[in-house]
């Protein structure tokens, strides 16, 4: 269970592992059980733990929704936009447009990236084709949020892959950002929405990486396929 306990007049809530958080998350998703038009997909890493509980609970298909941001060059943390699964690119005119930032350069980080994105599909999913989303409703499961980046850019992309209806799951996320992804998602699913929000890691006991091994071993038991060691 989530444990609790109080810190002067503020009640702190973490979750053991992410195994925990996606068996709570799950429990606020039981409006999408058993619908054949649902699909989990989940944000790798850290996502696919929480996902594969909520799919199991859900008895729906998991998959996963890679997201790779494009930084600028020099300033990394300064993202101009985002390719994702399916061979969506999203960009931030904004930034591009204020930093005057050329077509040469855009493309230069877009391949990449996308160089990085395929190594992980092909890590997590080998040859399998990406996932289905058209007309479906999406459930986009992640470990925590904390600015939104890149959930919004996973939004942006499965809107341009025309999916039905896009629900952003979380066990938890900052209080501003939920409301910021809700004007985005068609609905913002969360077990814990701090208004005092440092870091995703404060809130689990457990935080360890996932490894891309863990990823490929979780999506073919969910899907009931072999699992070879991933390369």
């Amino acid at each position: 269970m989530v444990s609790q306990t109080f810190k002067g007049a503020k009640l702190k809530m973490q979750f053991r592992d992410r195994q925990e958080a996606g068996e709570l998350l799950a429990e606020k998703l039981t409006a999408y059980a058993n619908q054949p038009d649902v699909i989990v997909l989940a944000l790798p890493r850290g996502g696919v733990p929480v996902g594969a509980e909520v799919a199991r609970k859900l008895n729906a298909p998991l998959d996963v929704f890679v997201v790779r941001k494009l930084g600028l060059p020099g300033h990394p943390e300064l993202a101009m936009g985002a390719i994702a699964s399916g061979g969506v690119r999203v960009f931030n005119g904004d930034v591009i447009n204020a930093l005057q930032i050329s077509d040469e350069t855009i493309n230069a980080v877009t391949a990449e990236e996308f160089q990085e994105l395929k190594r992980r599909e092909r890590s997590y999913r080998d040859d399998l084709p990406p996932p289905e989303v058209e007309g479906k409703t999406v459930i986009i499961v992640d470990d925590g949020i904390a600015t939104g980046s890149t959930m919004v850019a996973a939004i942006s992309a499965l809107r341009q892959l025309n999916a039905g209806r896009v629900v952003v799951a979380t066990p938890t996320v900052a209080r501003s950002t939920y409301e910021y992804l809700r004007q985005n998602a068609d609905n913002v699913v969360a077990v814990i929405v701090p208004e005092e929000f440092y870091g995703v890691g404060q809130w689990y006991e457990d935080f360890s990486q996932t490894s891309d091994e863990e990823v490929h071993q979780l999506l073919g038991q969910m899907n009931h396929r072999d699992t070879p060691a991933a390369a």
